[in-house]
């Protein structure tokens, strides 16, 4: 003869599946209201109280107050044990995958709904990771083309254009009189769109950071910014930021480009503060511009400044202010200068 065990179906252990958070949510309900109609017919039971066959006009009146009694004592009872729900749901509209570790549910309340606020909060975390890895991916191989352009640009649109220029120098000085100007305006031509092109190279590949570090590429940038928009830049660096891994400055370099082009297409600014600091919550970067500020719309260039700075831990503010201006700040903590 078999015993139980032999005669279970091939691959069962005995152990029942855990009950998934609607099933316990139904038994939650279930148990308050069944506690309910339970009190409800032992009160009927113990108290004097009698239902007529047909019913009394005079007894009307206490079953209706018996039932808003078990009514409000169900919802009374059933509000409380899914309280924790309206919290849920606050923290759904308003989380933002953006932003490391946002804001969170607080596991309150009991069994089910705890386990569904944290199956909630670990989904979050898991979207964070997973967002935050494929936007390094995308960032990673958008550099890579950004090196590529640059490195066309200059190879072969910019020798092609610095050819040309020779090719002009050398007809403006066989010219004749008559042909000369249009000559000279043809070179002129042709050495702002040779500027133009590298100047765009350095944009798309900031060759200076590498060669340079991170202190002069940020002047060489407020100095490119002030040339081509006429606003004034003020620094405040520290001297030396020893410690940086490239991926570092780099994203310290691109947040302070974005930054510094919404200021010259949006702003409406007559001066800019750029500070590059250390504090006690780690290495601050700090654009502050006084132009007219107001509604801030978070577009392709600010989710673009907040992919890079979830890359690096670090957090990013930006803040606008109606009449005052609009203060980005980007705190990388845990690196900063050495004292």
């Amino acid at each position: 003869m078999r015993t139980p065990l032999e005669t279970r179906a091939p691959g069962a252990t005995g152990r029942q599946p855990p009950k998934g958070p609607a099933q316990l949510l139904f038994w939650r309900l279930f148990i308050i209201n069944g506690l309910l109609f339970a009190v409800g017919t032992l009160v009927l039971a113990l108290s004097p109280a009698t239902v007529s066959s047909p019913v009394l006009l005079t007894e009307v009146p206490v079953l209706l107050i018996g039932l808003a009694l078990i009514l409000a004592a169900n919802a009374a009872l059933v509000r409380a044990s899914l309280a924790p729900l309206d919290a849920l749901t606050t923290v759904m509209r308003r989380v933002g995958l953006l932003r490391r570790g946002g804001d969170r549910a607080t596991e309150a309340g009991n069994g089910d709904l705890k386990h569904l606020i944290r199956t909630f909060n670990e989904m979050l975390d898991r979207l964070e990771a997973e967002n935050s890895a494929s936007s390094a991916l995308a960032l990673a191989a958008q550099e890579e083309e950004r090196q590529r352009i640059s490195r066309e640009l200059h190879d072969q649109i910019g020798q092609s254009l610095t050819v040309a220029l020779l090719s002009l120098k050398r007809v403006v000085d066989r010219a004749p009189d008559d042909l000369r100007e249009e000559s000279l305006v043809a070179q002129d031509a042709v050495r702002s769109s040779l500027e133009e092109v590298r100047q765009v190279a350095q944009r798309l590949r900031p060759g200076v950071l590498a060669d340079l570090g991170l202190r002069s590429a940020l002047n060489s940038l407020g100095s490119e910014f002030s040339r081509s928009s006429g606003i004034p830049v003020s620094w405040q660096l520290d001297d030396e930021f020893p410690g940086l891994s490239g991926e570092i400055e780099l994203v310290l370099y691109r947040i302070a480009q974005e930054a510094l082009t919404n200021v010259a297409r949006h702003a409406h600014a007559t001066r800019v503060d750029v500070a590059l600091t250390s504090t006690t919550e780690g290495l601050t970067l700090r654009i502050l511009d006084d132009g007219k500020g107001g509604d801030l719309r978070e577009g392709a260039g600010i989710r673009g400044m907040r992919e890079r700075a979830l890359l690096i831990g670090a957090e990013l503010i930006v803040a606008a202010r109606p009449g005052a201006g609009t203060d980005v700040s980007l705190v990388v903590p845990g690196v900063g200068p050495r004292s």
